[in-house]
């Protein structure tokens, strides 16, 4: 599926001759990830053409004339649509080639130089642990060196997930987005412009049934369980009386599992609650929560006269979306159910067919090609190496392309 990036604005800069080109501000879900030339992303599609060949969407043409105000704003459409499309192949956003360009391209646009640093990690009780990294370390790599410190089974990494989080007064939490994999935490921390934000730890996944997957591995048992504590204590998840009292007599056990095989029964256990927003239905006006998770989008709705309404979308039911500046988080969580759904039919779909004994090869070349269209959790494995010539930024020549 598509990332979301986009390019809202551009500049034209004077380089050291005098000559001028023009600077795109890429977004990732809504912030500024890179400042970036047409050249610079020229080269790097030049170097994923000589390892993807034309599977790529096409890029935009050069212009070896001065561009009007409309050829501007239709090379920076362009642009934007040949980085949505481009992430639409998950073999190249795993590649080498695509993660080492961006990791660049952020260090480059916020002025941080590669060196050792400490980042803290905020786990779902709000205690922190602290880990030594590069800076031009990428989330996928932070959540590596987390699990590690923590002791978390390495093959259940894709379960979790790097999450900007805002820390607001009289305890309020807010999840303000999902780090990519190939985004750099030390970076994204640093040049967020939100207050109090911090670097936190939580599952990524929608599916509350997903839970038995990960009960075998004490660690991750606990940072279920503390998530589980926070999310009730923040009124994300909303037990009733009788279940509030049963967990609390199970914390006070320390029964952790007990403590989650009941929590999955609660009234939005597991769901990412969002910001509380303003909506135009069904009263022009009215206040939202948003609460998402487990194939629904579930609303609470405050109408101008104080009312409340409570009103559930089925994701069976929703075809398509569009992203406005400030639903992006949205609409991560419901590509991600989507993802999820996506994986579990193939997986349904798989065990339903039978295959001939001779031809268990084929079967098996089917199983893995599924796997790489549609699984959320198939870690970067095999890496497409950069031949040291193909810098984009090492080779990058002071010309307006």
């Amino acid at each position: 599926m598509k990332m979301h990036f986009c390019i809202p604005v551009s500049q034209q800069r004077s380089d050291a001759l005098g000559g001028r080109y023009v600077l795109y501000s890429v977004h990732l879900d809504g912030f500024l990830f890179c400042r970036v030339r047409y050249s610079q992303l020229h080269g790097w599609n030049e170097q994923l053409r000589r390892v993807f060949g034309n599977c790529l969407p096409p890029f935009p043409p050069k212009y070896y004339l001065a561009m009007t105000t409309a050829m501007a704003d239709e090379r920076r459409d362009q642009l934007e649509q040949y980085l949505q499309n481009v992430t639409m192949d998950p073999n190249v956003l795993r590649s080498d080639v695509f993660v080492e360009f961006l990791k660049l391209a952020q260090l480059n646009t916020f002025d941080i130089a590669t060196k050792k640093a400490y980042l803290d990690i905020f786990l779902p009780n709000e205690q922190s642990i602290r880990i030594e990294i590069i800076t031009s370390d990428t989330a996928e790599r932070v959540l590596e060196v987390v699990s590690h410190k923590i002791g978390l089974c390495r093959e259940l990494l894709g379960y979790f997930g790097l999450f900007l989080i805002r820390f607001g007064k009289e305890g309020k939490l807010s999840v303000v987005k999902k780090l990519a994999d190939f985004e750099l935490p030390y970076v994204s921390l640093g040049s967020s412009e939100v207050e109090n934000c911090k670097v936190g730890l939580r599952k990524w996944y929608m599916a509350p049934s997903l839970d038995s997957v990960l009960m075998d591995c004490r660690v991750a048992v606990d940072l279920l369980y503390m998530q589980a504590i926070q999310d009730i204590e923040k009124g994300w998840a909303k037990p009733t009386q009788a279940q509030r009292q049963k967990l609390e007599a199970f914390q006070k056990e320390d029964s952790q599992t007990k403590f989650l095989e009941l929590a999955r029964e609660v009234r939005h256990y597991g769901y990412l609650q969002l910001d509380p927003c303003t909506c135009d239905y069904p009263e022009s006006g009215s206040g939202a929560v948003l609460s998402v998770g487990n194939n629904e989008i579930s609303c609470c709705i405050t109408l101008p006269d104080s009312q409340t309404q409570d009103i559930v979308f089925q994701m069976s039911r929703v075809k398509c979306w569009q992203v406005t500046f400030l639903a992006f988080l949205l609409s991560s969580c419901l590509k991600k159910m989507i993802s999820e759904k996506m994986v579990k039919l193939a997986a349904e779909n798989t065990e339903m067919i039978e295959v001939p004994e001779q031809s268990k090869s084929k079967k098996y070349h089917i199983q893995q090609s599924q796997q790489k269209d549609y699984s959320s959790f198939l870690s970067r494995k095999s890496k497409i190496k950069i031949a040291k010539g193909d810098c984009v930024f090492g080779n990058i020549k002071e010309e307006d392309l």
